[in-house]
C-alpha cells in the first residue's frame, strides 16, 4: 500500500509540473466581490474582461460561495466588468505583462443600484429575512432573546427553523450539518458547540444556504456534494482585538450552570477558547420562538467540555481547525407503553420501565489547511483524529400482552411479583427483568487532501483528491437476564440467561479521484471524474454464556466462568471495491445555471464469513447507476427557482444475504436473505423565494417528493406463545412521501409591526410486512397513511424599548391504517400564547412568555391534556459600559410541562414518558469583555431591549403513564 500511495503522490507532482510548464504563456486575474453595504459576498456575479477596443467578451467567469473570482488570460490590457442583478456595473481598466502576469484587484464593492438605494432610504427597521439568490438571510438586531442567550435561542425564533430536544437543526426542512463565522468553518462538525455556547451579542446576521464542496467551490463545477450550513456574521468592529462572555449560574433544585468564551479576531484571523459545565441537560437558555413542542430533553444529563478553534489566512495560505474535548453523564429513567401490529387481527401490547446511566468521553481533532502556491494551484489537506470511550449501565423490567392490559405501567410494576392478581393469566405472554454492562472505546485516525491544478482556460481543471480512514473500536457487553413466559409448560417457563460478548472491529477505508473540466462553449462545462475506493473491516464476535448464579460485578474471568456459545459466535471480514465514472454538464448564464448528469458505480463486495458450521465465501457483483439535474434561475437579486432531481441506489449489507440466524437475543430471532434486491431512491425537490425589499415582504416555499423502489422492509413472523419475533429483510414497493412548505414575512406600518407565517404539509404513504405464527407462510402488507399538517403565526411589534408577540401554532395529524382501524386517529395539538419584554430606566429589563399546549383527538384520555408554561427573566445590567448582568430566570413556574413523546409507524405505536426536571430558578452573573483597540470594556453588544423567548427547560419528575 505504501508503494502505491507514493506511486500516486508522484505521479500527481509530475502532472502538476507539466501543467504548470505549459500554461507559463497565460495570466490571471483574481479578486473577491463583496456587497459595498454588509461586505457579504456576493454569489455568482458575472465577472467579465472586455476587448478595450470594442468591448467584445475576452473571458468570463462567476464568483463562487466565497465572492472570489479567478480569470485566466494571455497578457494584454483588458476592462474588467462585474456585473450582477440588482447592483450598479464595476468597470475597471487592467494590464498584464509576460514580466507580471498575474493581477489580484483585491475587494470589489459592488453599490446597490437607483432603486435599491431608494429603498433602503424607506426602511427604518432591519428586515427579519432578507433573500440573496438562494441564501436566507436573518438579521440578529430583528429578533429579541433574554439577555446572556446562545446562539441557539435565536436560531429558534428564525422563520422556518426547528431545533428538536436532541439538538438537530433543521431550516426549512433541510438538516443544518456545519456553523461556520464570516464563512470560516467553526469547530468542524459539530453544530451544537456553536449553538450552546456562542453568546447571540456578537452576531449581526445569520446566513442558511448549501455550501459546496471543497472540490465544486474550487474548480466551479457542482459535484452535488453540497451540506447546508449556517454561517454567522459577527458585528462590525467585532474583528479587532479580544472580547469574550463569561456566564455563571445556579438555582433550585441543584441546577448550575458555567460556561466562558474568550475570542481573538484580528482581520482574517480567529481564536476561540471554549469552556462549559451544567447539569441543565445541556439545554442553554430556555426558548420557544413562537414554536410548539412537547416534551424537552431526555433524562438528567450533566456535561463538561472544552474546545479550541482557529482560523488565519494569508496571502497563498489559510489554516484552520478545532479541538475539542466532551464528557457527558446521562441518568435516563423512562416508561413506554407501546402496540405492534401483528396482522391484522393480532396485536401485541408491552410495558416497560428502564434505568439507564450512560458516560461518554470523547476528544475530536480536525484540521485544514488551504494553500495556494500559485493563482493557477490549490492544495487543501484535512486531518482528523477521534477517541472516545463510554459506559453504559441499564436495568429493564418489561411485560408483554396479547390484550390491551389497560394498565399503567406504574400499576403493572406495583403488581410485578404478582402480576395474575392485576391482568388475567392467559392475557400475559411474558416478562423479562434484565441488567447490562456495555464498555467500549473507539480510535479513529484519518484525513483527505486534494489538488486542484487550473490549465489556462477559465474552466479548465485537473483535481486528484484521495482519503484515508483507520478506525479501532472494541466493545464488551455483560448481561443478566430472567424471562418468565407465561403461555409455556411449568419446566420451559423460566429461562435464564447470562451472556458475555466480546467485539473488536478493525475499519480500512482508501480513496483516490481523478476529476477533469473542460469549457466546451460560452458558460458551457463538460466534467468527467473517475473515483476508486477500496475498504475493509474485519470483525470477530465471541459470546460467552456464563452460569446462572453469575453476577455482572463478577466481571469475566476466562475461559473457565464461561462457555463459547458457538451457535452464536462470529467473525466476518468484509472486502469492498468501488469504481465510480461521472460524467456531468454544466450550463451558467447570468440568470440561470443547469447541471445535469450520470454517474455509473461498478462495485465488488467479498465477505469472509464465519458462524458455527458455517464457513463460507460471499461475492457480490453489482452495478449502480445514478443520474442528476439541478437547474437555478434568478429571476432577480432577491428571487430564485431552483429544481433539483437526484436518483440513487442502495445495496442491502451482506450479512442480510446470508441464508443465516442470529438466535443472540431469543425474543428477537434474525434471518438473512439471498433473495434480497437493491433499492433504488428518487428524490424531487424545487425551491422559490422572493423577497421585496422596500415592503420588507417575503416568500418562500420548498417541495419535496420521495419514492423508494425496492425499498427493503423487515418481515416479522410473531409467536404468540413467547412473545418473540423471527426477522428477515424483504424488498417491498410502496413507500413515499411528499413535504411541502409556504413561509412569509411582511413588515405593517412604519416597520415596527411584523407578522410571520410558516405552513407545513407531509403525506407518508409506509408499507410494511408482518405475519404471525399461526400464518408463518402468509404476510400481510400492513399500509400506514399519514397526512400532517401545521401552521405557525407570530406577531410581533417592536420599538427601541418595548417588545411583544402573540403566537400561536396548531397541528393537525390524520393517520389510517389498513390492518385495525381502531388505530386510525385524528389529532390535534395546538398552542397560542405572548411573550413580551420591557426595557427599563436603570438599565433595568423584565421579561416573560405564557404560553397554552393542548392536545386533542388521542383514544388514551391521558394523552388528551392542556399544559399551561410560564416563564419570567428579570435582568440588571452594570459596571461601567454595562459590561455586567445579573439575571434571575423562572422556568415552569404553574410546574405543568409534561414530557411524553409519541411515536407512530406501519408497524407500532408507542407513549414514552422520560424523568426530567422542568421547573426551577436559575440566578445568573455575566460578564463581558471587549477590548477593541485597548478601549476596555465597551458597551453591552446587542442593544437595548433583549425579549424573551422561553419554552422547554430540563423538568420535572414522572407523572403517570
Amino acid at each position: 500500500m505504501k508503494k502505491v500511495l507514493l506511486g500516486l503522490l508522484l505521479m500527481v507532482g509530475v502532472t502538476i509540473s507539466a501543467f504548470a510548464q505549459s500554461s507559463g504563456s497565460r495570466g490571471t486575474v483574481t479578486g473577491t466581490v463583496l456587497d459595498e453595504g454588509d461586505k457579504s459576498p456576493v454569489i455568482q456575479a458575472t465577472v467579465q474582461l472586455l476587448s478595450v477596443k470594442d468591448s467584445s467578451m475576452v473571458v468570463g467567469n462567476v464568483t463562487n460561495l466565497d465572492g472570489h473570482f479567478s480569470l485566466s488570460v494571455r497578457p494584454g490590457k483588458y476592462l474588467l466588468k462585474v456585473s450582477y442583478i440588482g447592483y450598479t456595473p464595476f468597470f475597471k481598466q487592467v494590464a498584464l505583462t509576460r514580466n507580471n502576469p498575474r493581477l489580484n484587484v483585491g475587494k470589489v464593492e459592488l453599490a446597490s443600484d437607483a432603486i435599491m438605494l431608494a429603498e433602503a432610504v424607506v426602511v427604518a427597521e432591519a428586515p427579519e429575512v432578507t433573500a440573496v439568490a438562494d441564501t436566507l438571510v436573518y438579521n440578529s438586531s430583528a429578533y429579541r432573546v433574554p439577555e446572556g442567550s446562545a446562539l441557539e435561542e435565536l436560531v429558534k425564533k428564525l422563520p422556518g427553523a426547528e431545533v428538536d430536544e436532541n439538538g438537530k437543526i433543521t431550516i426549512n426542512g433541510k438538516e443544518i450539518k456545519k456553523i461556520m463565522i464570516d464563512g470560516k468553518e467553526f469547530f468542524a462538525d459539530d453544530p451544537n458547540i456553536a449553538m450552546k455556547n456562542l453568546p447571540v451579542n456578537i452576531i449581526d446576521k445569520v446566513r442558511a444556504y448549501d455550501k459546496q464542496s471543497d472540490l465544486a467551490r474550487v474548480t466551479g463545477i457542482d459535484d452535488g456534494e453540497e451540506e447546508t450550513v449556517l454561517d454567522l456574521s459577527v458585528k462590525p468592529g467585532m474583528n479587532k482585538g479580544w472580547f469574550g462572555n463569561a456566564d455563571v449560574a445556579a438555582g433550585t433544585e441543584d441546577r448550575y450552570s458555567g460556561k466562558v468564551m474568550l475570542n481573538r479576531f484580528i482581520g482574517e484571523n480567529q481564536f476561540t477558547v471554549i469552556g462549559s459545565m451544567n447539569n441543565v441537560n445541556d439545554n442553554g437558555y430556555p426558548g420557544g420562538g413562537g414554536g410548539f413542542r412537547w416534551g424537552g430533553q431526555n433524562g438528567l444529563t450533566s456535561i463538561k467540555m472544552g474546545g479550541f478553534n482557529f482560523s488565519t489566512q494569508s496571502e497563498k495560505l489559510e489554516t484552520g481547525g478545532s479541538v475539542n474535548y466532551n464528557y457527558k453523564d446521562a441518568d435516563i429513567i423512562s416508561k413506554q407503553a407501546s402496540e405492534t401490529f401483528v396482522s391484522s387481527a393480532t396485536s401485541s401490547f408491552k410495558n416497560a420501565w428502564n434505568a439507564n446511566r450512560n458516560k461518554t468521553t470523547s476528544l475530536t481533532a480536525d484540521f485544514r489547511i488551504e494553500w495556494k502556491p500559485d493563482t493557477m494551484t490549490t492544495v487543501i489537506f484535512r486531518p482528523r483524529l477521534t477517541y472516545g470511550k463510554n459506559d453504559n449501565r441499564s436495568a429493564t423490567n418489561s411485560f408483554t400482552f396479547s390484550q390491551d392490559p389497560e394498565h399503567t405501567t406504574d400499576e403493572i410494576l406495583n403488581a410485578a411479583d404478582n402480576l395474575s392478581s392485576l391482568i388475567p393469566e392467559e392475557n400475559i405472554v411474558n416478562t423479562i427483568a434484565r441488567n447490562s454492562l456495555q464498555k467500549g472505546d473507539n480510535f479513529n485516525v484519518g484525513g483527505s487532501a486534494m489538488i486542484n491544478r487550473r490549465l489556462g482556460k477559465a474552466g479548465r481543471n485537473i483535481t486528484f483528491r484521495g482519503s484515508y480512514n483507520y478506525t479501532n473500536s472494541s466493545s464488551e457487553q455483560f448481561s443478566v437476564s430472567e424471562t418468565d413466559y407465561y403461555q409455556k409448560t411449568e419446566e420451559e417457563r423460566l429461562e435464564i440467561l447470562n451472556r458475555y460478548i466480546s467485539t473488536p472491529t478493525l475499519n480500512y477505508n482508501y480513496s483516490a479521484r481523478f476529476t477533469y473540466s473542460e469549457p466546451i462553449f460560452k458558460g458551457g462545462f463538460l466534467q468527467f471524474s473517475y473515483n476508486f475506493q477500496y475498504k475493509r473491516s474485519k470483525s470477530d464476535n465471541s459470546t460467552f454464556t456464563m452460569p446462572n448464579d453469575w453476577e455482572i460485578a463478577q466481571g469475566y474471568g476466562g475461559d473457565n466462568v464461561g462457555v463459547l456459545d458457538e451457535k452464536n459466535s462470529k467473525s466476518a471480514q468484509y472486502t469492498y471495491y468501488n469504481h465510480q465514472a461521472d460524467v456531468s454538464l454544466r450550463w451558467i448564464r447570468e440568470k440561470m445555471s443547469l447541471n445535469a448528469g450520470v454517474s455509473f458505480q461498478p462495485q465488488k463486495s467479498k465477505l469472509s464469513y464465519k458462524k458455527d458450521q458455517l464457513d463460507t465465501v460471499a461475492v457480490r457483483n453489482v452495478f449502480n447507476f445514478t443520474p442528476t439535474f439541478d437547474f437555478r434561475y434568478k429571476f432577480s437579486k432577491t428571487s430564485q427557482l431552483r429544481i433539483n432531481y437526484r436518483g440513487r441506489s442502495s445495496q442491502p449489507s451482506m450479512t442480510d444475504l446470508l441464508p443465516i440466524e442470529d438466535t443472540t437475543d431469543p425474543l428477537n430471532i434474525r434471518r438473512g436473505n439471498p433473495g434480497l434486491k437493491p433499492a433504488f431512491t428518487n428524490s424531487f425537490m424545487a425551491f422559490y423565494n422572493t423577497f421585496d425589499t422596500e415592503k420588507q415582504r417575503g416568500i418562500m416555499t420548498h417541495f419535496r417528493f420521495e419514492n423508494v423502489l425496492n425499498s427493503i422492509s423487515n418481515r416479522s413472523t410473531y409467536d404468540p406463545q413467547t412473545g418473540g419475533t423471527v426477522t428477515m429483510p424483504e424488498n417491498i414497493n410502496g413507500n413515499w412521501n411528499l413535504f411541502g412548505i409556504l413561509g412569509s414575512n411582511t413588515a405593517l406600518r412604519n416597520k415596527k409591526y411584523t407578522i410571520n407565517t410558516f405552513t407545513m404539509a407531509r403525506y407518508n404513504n409506509i408499507v410494511s410486512y408482518m405475519s404471525d405464527a399461526q400464518a408463518e407462510n402468509v404476510s400481510d402488507k400492513n399500509k400506514t397513511r399519514q397526512l400532517s399538517l401545521s401552521e405557525r403565526l407570530r406577531g410581533t411589534y417592536r420599538n427601541d424599548w418595548w417588545e411583544f408577540s402573540l403566537n400561536g401554532s396548531l397541528a393537525y395529524t390524520h393517520s389510517r391504517n389498513s390492518f385495525k382501524e381502531e388505530n386510525n386517529m385524528d389529532t390535534y395539538q395546538f398552542s397560542y400564547g405572548a411573550s413580551t419584554n420591557v426595557r427599563l430606566p436603570w438599565n433595568m429589563s423584565i421579561a416573560t412568555d405564557v404560553s397554552q399546549n393542548s392536545r386533542r383527538g388521542y383514544a388514551d384520555a391521558s394523552m388528551n391534556r392542556d399544559e399551561l408554561i410560564w416563564n419570567a427573566q428579570l435582568s440588571q445590567d452594570f459596571l461601567k459600559g454595562n459590561a455586567a448582568t445579573v439575571s434571575i430566570q423562572f422556568y415552569d413556574i404553574l410546574r405543568n410541562q409534561s414530557n411524553i413523546s409519541r411515536v407512530i409507524s406501519a408497524a407500532m405505536r408507542s407513549d414514552t414518558e422520560y424523568n426530567a426536571i422542568y421547573s426551577y430558578c436559575m440566578v445568573h452573573f455575566i460578564y463581558r469583555l471587549n477590548l477593541f483597540g485597548g478601549k476596555g470594556a465597551g458597551p453591552r453588544m446587542g442593544g437595548p431591549g433583549r425579549g424573551p423567548g422561553f419554552g422547554t427547560g430540563p423538568g420535572h419528575g414522572p407523572r403517570r403513564f
